[in-house]
């Protein structure tokens, strides 16, 4: 192996993946894994479920317990990478250290979208994105009594069903439609609508948020913007991300909705990747259209790609993403990706919330969404990382099995 040492700024779940799958592939040379938070790298999916509930603990969030970094020889560094050099391959840390580099991997992530209107910098106001924002909200999330989540995505429905769960009035305030409109069909949306009315969640539709009052520094009221007044002793929003592009953009590297990558995760510069939240990249299950994907799947994939790649296997990212939430008693699990689709098919029962919306284009099945049918979801898996022959009229017969057809129509 000709690289003898590789740098891979961002120590979340791509990145950590990075650094684990070379050693997999047998690379011996140097891996300096750099991230900006304290102690171990760790999952975030749990964040805003399960470690706000206290069901998990600190060390289940964990990716690795130290003796694995030791033994496999990885250098975590807890530091913020702050200039890439790339005419003498360095990466600048702010302690003034520098990294050389054979390959440098970007897997840098992304931010929460600010809250734009007065009172966002109030106490008691929160996004989650790291175990320090879970650590401080969970005391608050059992104590509060009001709490108004700013955003009807993932993120903002799993804390409405944890804050449900712990007894507050809960008020969504939402500017789509629906709940999860830039995921979901309708058809799972109703689902996951009725699902948080019944566990007393109350939903705002169309609904902006003009400011938030405080009391003495910490937040006591929102402002919605057709000027009504709500409680809340806690706001948590969840309105987006944006990739943190700015070392890339700094180090003059391509950026286009992120850091803009080839079909095998390179950058403008050959001697860099980027991967994960903060990497645009050429998506098979988008027509080749650039897409970024905010996914495990797509981060842990991502990571197997670029390792294969950089040990002598190169192949471009044609993984099939997937996509999972945990809200209260639901479980829904995406695989691929439903943009454009023009008609559905549901299967289950909407009465038990045990259903699946099959989502076609063009005749064609590009998505399906599983609530609480972990079967289907495998075997959607399945059929879509092929070429599915599945059409809309199969899919509506009588009787008709996603499990069974899988089956029957295996290669």
């Amino acid at each position: 192996m000709s690289l003898a040492s590789v740098v891979i700024v961002g120590a979340g779940q791509a990145g950590f993946q990075v650094a684990a799958s070379l050693r997999q592939e047998g690379y011996t040379g140097r891996i300096s894994l750099v991230g900006d938070e304290p102690g171990l790298p760790y999952q975030r999916p749990p964040l805003s479920k399960a470690y706000l509930l206290g069901k998990i603990g600190e060390t289940a969030l964990l990716f690795r317990p130290a003796e694995f970094f030791t033994t496999q020889n990885i250098e975590l560094i807890h530091d913020q990478a702050t200039a890439i050099d790339r005419l003498n391959r360095r990466v600048l840390l702010a302690s003034g250290e520098a990294l050389s580099y054979d390959h440098l991997v970007l897997a840098t992530g992304a931010h929460n979208r600010p809250l734009p209107v007065p009172g966002a910098d109030s106490q008691g106001v929160f996004g989650i994105k790291t175990k320090l924002d879970a650590d401080t909200l969970a005391p608050l999330a059992k104590a509060a009594k009001n709490v108004v989540v700013i955003g009807a995505g993932f993120i903002g429905l799993e804390f409405a069903a944890v804050a449900a769960a712990l007894g507050a009035n809960v008020h969504v305030l939402e500017l789509g439609d629906r709940p999860m409109a830039r995921a979901v069909s309708r058809e799972m949306s109703e689902v996951f609508r009725k699902a948080h009315e019944t566990w007393g969640v109350h939903f705002d539709f169309r609904q902006g948020l003009s400011s938030i009052e405080s009391d003495n520094g910490k937040a006591c009221a929102v402002n919605t913007s057709d000027g009504r007044r709500l409680l809340a002793d806690l706001v948590v929003f969840g309105i987006g991300v944006i990739p943190n592009v700015l070392l890339a953009t700094e180090a003059g590297l391509d950026i286009e909705n992120g850091v803009k990558v080839d079909a095998h995760l390179l950058t403008s510069d050959p001697q860099i990747s980027a991967l994960g939240d903060v990497a645009s990249f050429p998506c098979l299950h988008n027509d080749q259209q650039p897409i970024r994907l905010e996914s495990v799947q797509n981060a842990v994939d991502q990571a197997r790609c670029i390792a294969a790649r950089l040990m002598g296997k190169p192949a471009a990212y044609e993984a099939l993403p997937w996509f999972w939430t945990d809200q209260g008693s639901l479980k829904l699990q995406i695989a691929g990706l439903s943009t454009g689709y023009d008609s559905t098919v549901t299967l289950g029962s909407f009465e038990t919330s045990q259903l699946s919306v099959l989502c076609f284009r063009n005749t064609q099945l590009v998505a399906v969404e599983s609530c609480n049918r972990p079967g289907d979801h495998m075997a959607a898996r399945k059929i879509l990382a092929r070429s599915p022959q599945l059409n809309p009229s199969q899919a509506a017969a009588e009787g008709f099995d996603l499990k069974v057809w899988e089956l029957a129509n295996r290669p």
